[in-house]
């Protein structure tokens, strides 16, 4: 369960989607690890053994820093514990890409990271679990429900000058779903650079999505479960646990077979399909608009196509609407391959504006 995710932020993006206040209150902006904002790649299709932007306590790489500071790393998906002894990490016998809630405390390879708080958050954009239907399995992608009003803000010139690690402004981009994790540092015993791995706490299916799976990540639902689960000074390991619920959250809509072959990573991945017609939608004239919006000129052009649009996704349905939710809108009929950045704040702010337009 929770075998494929996608993360499509770019880093400094997922930096200002994980904007935390600390024990004091203040507004702080994760930095990420050195180096680790170049190992990781956004993608629309993210299998284990790939790197994930995974959120912590910046006291587990320095031990002088505050246990509520928070720091950004890419990690490799699949828990490799610090006393196996081969000298290749894929030589384990065993998956360890996920972890029972239920369990965790009976198995060493999850219980040594546990008790020592090596407690971490997930970050993706959603993820994509297969319900069985007779000897075929439908995809379905799974993540927040996004508010009205999502459209990164765009920064000021005041704010670009400010610190990264603390800021004032907020980020009404993509809600990144936040998935509880625990990691652990592997070291080959022949010596070389430490390997940092993850595995997602698993708890029972929300009643929302038992349909689909009886299984979900543990999802941590706002800012202050966040900071619970990664404050392991405050928060000891057995009451952190207590946060580890199963919650009818989340919602969900079905994607195209495209993503059970890692290998596919295309904006497809993540296009909403109709069951019905057992086929793909065929491009609409809002995709079409919102494609030539995507390669369009001058703000004040991309205004226009936006206002002209509106005329022409009146008859699109409210309940279609709302099912295919922002990435409807944003994927209806594109096919780019991604790229270090996805998606930036103008065209987070054109996703909003069409959402509106399509659910007048």
């Amino acid at each position: 369960m929770c075998g494929r995710t996608a993360c499509t932020l770019a880093p400094d993006e997922v930096s200002r989607a994980c904007t935390y206040r600390n024990r004091g209150g203040q507004r702080r902006q994760p930095r990420w690890k050195d180096g680790d904002a170049d190992k990781y790649r956004p993608s629309y299709n993210k299998s284990p053994q790939s790197n994930s932007p995974v959120l912590l306590s910046q006291r587990h790489f320095d031990q002088s820093a505050p246990v509520d500071e928070c720091v950004l790393a890419s990690m490799q998906w699949g828990l490799v514990p610090n006393w196996f002894k081969e000298n290749d990490p894929k030589k384990m016998q065993y998956s360890t890409n996920n972890c029972r809630s239920e369990t965790i405390l009976e198995k060493k390879t999850y219980k040594d990271p546990l008790l020592k708080g090596q407690r971490c958050v997930i970050l993706a954009d959603g993820f994509y679990e297969w319900r069985r239907q007779g000897k075929d399995k439908q995809p379905f992608f799974i993540y927040f429900p996004q508010s009205t009003g999502v459209g990164a803000k765009q920064e000021t010139e005041d704010e670009s000058q400010s610190s990264d690690t603390e800021t004032e402004a907020e980020w009404t981009g993509w809600r990144l779903l936040t998935m509880a994790g625990l990691f652990d540092c592997w070291t080959s015993p022949g010596g070389g650079e430490r390997l940092y791995t993850y595995t997602v706490i698993t708890v029972n299916a929300s009643s929302n999505l038992e349909g689909i799976h009886d299984r979900m990540p543990a999802i941590l639902d706002g800012e202050e479960e966040v900071r619970k689960w990664l404050d392991f000074g405050e928060i000891k390991s057995l009451d952190a646990l207590k946060l580890l619920q199963s919650k009818n959250i989340l919602t969900y809509h079905p994607v195209s077979s495209l993503v059970n072959n890692s290998r596919n990573n295309t904006a497809e991945c993540l296009q909403p399909v109709c069951l019905d017609r057992k086929k793909e939608p065929v491009p609409t004239a809002s995709s079409k608009m919102m494609m030539s919006w995507l390669k369009g000129g001058s703000p004040q052009k991309r205004k226009d196509i936006v206002e002209t649009g509106k005329e022409q996704i009146k008859d699109k349905s409210e309940t279609e609407a709302k099912r295919a939710g922002l990435i409807d809108q944003w994927l209806h009929g594109t096919s780019k391959k991604p790229k270090q950045r996805l998606y930036g704040a103008e065209r987070a702010a054109g996703l909003f504006q069409l959402r509106q337009a399509a659910v007048q």
